[in-house]
């Protein structure tokens, strides 16, 4: 604890730890958790004052826990003690006060950041005498009791007697003790630490997954049916024309080529490659990222339009080519299928009615290929499990090689450290 008379001081776990064992009548301690060091100290306080004498405010919930405002396990030992611990919903200001010297401070959330040494920052502030009594008689009845105890004069007394208790607390039970203890094994808290390293790299980068789905009809193919397929043929349309038919052909005016390098070229230019699969954009590119889509989904909208208008004409003359390449073939040898139709010989009319009849069961229309053209774009925040991968800081690094990181491998190595120091 700095400055012994500062009115700003500093105050860490192992401060008010400190603190707490100099008592020599009683600790009042009201804060949204406890960690395990200050709760050690307020358990051997009990056993020399008497757990009376000892008061312990919190704001009991699991969520206090997930923001490591505290330690369920020190919880467990005070209860285990035979300390009352009091629960007030919504308690965010702390105070510790030991005997009749008293500070209010603002507790440390370690999901945001790690305890502060007591010499690098101010996060307290000593209470005068008339503050302190105030304190214990408006937090709860048992403190109450002790700043009468405590207090100097008969008029002081009558003064404090009067003053109302505003923190509306209880002691917590065993049910909501349990309540809380299962909700954290089915859904363990983070690692403190990797939350804080993932923040440093979040505000820089994002994963981002660029997906054009349903444009590229020209790889569409064609299964021929295996009524057409026992006819056999010739090899005039050998490169398209086997068990499957290409339906459009790969250098058309419809083909989503161009598309596809277009958009092909706006990761390249945007984004990089982290791994075989995920994408980093830096979130200060992503505004222009988005706006090249945007772009590009205009683009995609009219191909669409114009994939509309003319994509008919190239089934049906694919069509045309698949009837006009079996049609003698029908001719020369039919199936039973027609000939069990026919009251006279085969003509080419009849040969292809029938191929068109086959056709129709697997031929597609216009209108089922364009529908499903679309351009997905799905962005997703720097995760625990990725950052805690090996490979994560080098991969970074590789994809972004004009960027200094040195800064931010500082902060996300000294948040580990102090992590680590802390525990």
């Amino acid at each position: 604890m700095s400055g012994s008379d500062a009115l700003f001081c500093s105050l860490d776990s192992a401060a008010i730890a400190e603190f707490i064992a100099t008592a020599k009548n009683s600790v009042c301690y009201a804060s949204p958790g406890i960690r395990l060091s200050v709760a050690d100290s307020v358990i051997n306080v009990a056993g020399r004052l008497g757990p009376e004498l000892v008061t312990v405010c919190l704001d009991f919930d699991e969520s206090v826990i997930r923001m490591g405002y505290g330690d369920l396990e020190a919880v467990n030992k005070l209860r285990s003690a035979g300390i009352s611990v009091l629960s007030a919903a919504g308690l965010r200001t702390a105070l510790i006060i030991v005997d009749k010297k008293g500070f209010i401070f603002t507790p440390t959330a370690l999901y945001l950041e790690a305890e502060q040494d007591v010499s690098s920052c101010s996060n307290a502030i000593r209470m005068s005498d008339a503050q302190v009594a105030e304190a214990l008689a408006r937090l709860s009845p048992v403190a109450k009791v002790i700043a009468i105890a405590q207090a100097k004069t008969p008029e002081e007394k009558k003064r404090i007697e009067k003053l109302p208790v505003d923190v509306g607390s209880k002691p917590v039970t065993d049910t909501q003790f349990s309540k809380v203890e299962n909700s954290l094994k089915e859904a363990p808290p983070v690692s403190f630490d990797l939350a804080r390293q993932v923040r440093v790299f979040e505000a820089y980068l994002q994963y981002v997954e660029i997906s054009l789905t349903g444009a590229a009809i020209q790889r569409n193919r064609l299964s021929i049916p295996n009524s057409i397929q026992k006819l056999g043929g010739s090899k005039e349309l050998e490169g398209r024309l086997k068990t499957t038919f290409n339906l459009i052909e790969k250098d058309s005016a419809i083909s989503s080529k161009p598309l596809e390098d277009k958009l092909n070229l706006i990761r390249k230019d945007l984004t990089r490659p982290r791994g075989k699969k995920d994408r980093l954009v830096l979130k200060s590119a992503r505004p222009l990222l988005d706006n090249r889509l945007n772009e590009f989904r205009k683009e995609l909208k009219q191909h669409q339009v114009t994939v509309k208008a003319e994509l008919q004409n190239y089934l049906t003359k694919s069509r045309e080519q698949i009837v006009e390449y079996y049609l003698q073939n029908v001719i020369k040898n039919p199936p039973d299928a027609l000939l069990g139709q026919l009251l006279g010989p085969i003509t080419d009319n009849h040969a292809k009615s029938w191929l068109n009849d086959q056709l129709d069961n697997v031929f597609p229309t216009a209108e089922s290929l364009i529908k499903d053209m679309k351009l997905d774009v799905d962005y997703k925040d720097i995760t625990f499990e990725t950052l805690n991968r090996e490979d994560f800081l080098q991969s970074v690094k590789l994809a972004y090689g004009n960027i200094d990181w040195d800064k931010l491998y500082k902060e996300f190595k000294a948040a580990a450290e102090k992590s680590a120091s802390s525990d």
